[in-house]
């Protein structure tokens, strides 16, 4: 007799409740844990020392300058954030077709790693974004060619932003551009300068998605002319994840990043299945958005929303969640 033959057999022994009766049993059993190590902060840094500037589509997030961000990220390490990204929001006219403010060291996040490190040493994990889309006049996340994106060009740019954030002091250096070779060439080039120790966390697997709409509002970068579809990943296919995930592995990535989270659970499943390396959820801001929308016309009840959506992608195989819930989850005890 099969074990499931068995089981049906003997209905009054079996009764799963048993184990649901009191919160203790269910803490007890619970397949599925969430932990503030697993939580990273994303920040939007501003180029001045002060200054705070609300994101609309965002409620609860904002741009903010180096010593607000400072504050922010003392409060949050008392909360048990130990880990943010940083994205840098540079003034409208430091941008240029190529991007290059992207690799000055004396840009928004240089100077923000250097602070964060000064003042947290390795108490904090410190992630920087690597595109050049918000560098850029034009909003593309590399260097225009004649028809789309010329892959092999934008490349170098990448390699001098990443140098450019480990010289800081940057933890994880997180290429999100999506162009072929980047991971290689990054790795590569940390290696020939000494930067050894500094790891790579890859996008590998972001897809061209309708849920980045209010973080192009908060970075500033959203594409000018077109979209970006002839890079980013295409929302119909889950095979080329894998592909995807297993290239960015093969040239050097020590952790690997499925973005967005909550449509993609499927994603992060088979991403998961497909290596032993680490790996991210991006809890974007489109889903951030819709669950601050809804709660503030009393729909939902919002943290017992934000636990059930950060333990979906736990459960879907995210050992790293990246979410802009982090701070007001474990400030409410949502988590």
């Amino acid at each position: 007799m099969h074990d499931e033959d068995r089981i049906l057999s003997l209905p009054g022994r079996m009764r799963p409740r048993r184990l649901r009766r009191t919160p203790v049993l269910r803490d007890l059993v619970a397949e599925t844990r969430l932990f503030p190590e697993r939580l990273v902060q994303p920040h939007f840094v501003l180029p001045v020392e002060r200054g705070t500037e609300p994101v609309e589509a965002m409620p609860g997030i904002a741009r903010v300058g180096l010593e607000d961000l400072l504050r922010q990220v003392e409060e949050d390490l008392a909360l048990g954030i130990r880990s943010v990204l940083l994205f840098g929001v540079p003034a409208e006219e430091d941008k240029d077709p190529e991007g290059r403010m992207a690799a000055d060291p004396e840009g928004a996040v240089p100077r923000a790693v250097r602070r964060l490190k000064d003042r947290f040493g390795d108490d904090l994990l410190v992630i920087t974004d690597v595109c050049l889309c918000a560098y850029t006049d034009h909003g593309h996340c590399g260097l225009p060619g004649d028809h789309d994106v010329d892959n092999d060009a934008t490349l170098p740019r990448l390699v001098e932003m990443a140098l450019c954030h480990a010289a800081a002091g940057a933890d994880l250096v997180a290429p999100s551009d999506m162009m072929d070779g980047r991971v290689g060439a990054i790795r590569d080039a940390l290696d020939d300068a000494g930067y050894e120790t500094t790891g790579i966390l890859s996008y590998a697997v972001k897809y061209a998605s309708a849920y980045y709409g209010p973080f192009r509002e908060a970075a500033g970068s959203a594409p000018g002319k077109g979209d970006r579809k002839g890079y980013q990943m295409d929302v119909r296919n889950a095979r080329e994840a894998l592909r995807e995930a297993c290239l960015d592995e093969a040239e050097g990535a020590d952790m690997l990043m499925v973005k967005p989270a909550l449509a993609y659970l499927d994603v992060i499943r088979a991403v998961r299945e497909a290596t032993r390396l680490p790996l991210a959820a991006y809890n974007v801001s489109g889903e951030y958005s819709q669950v601050k929308a809804a709660a503030a016309r009393g729909f939902i009840d919002e943290g017992a929303v934000v636990r059930e959506n950060l333990l979906a992608m736990a459960r879907a195989g995210a050992d790293v969640l990246i979410t802009y819930h982090a701070r007001e989850a474990l400030a409410h005890g949502w988590i």
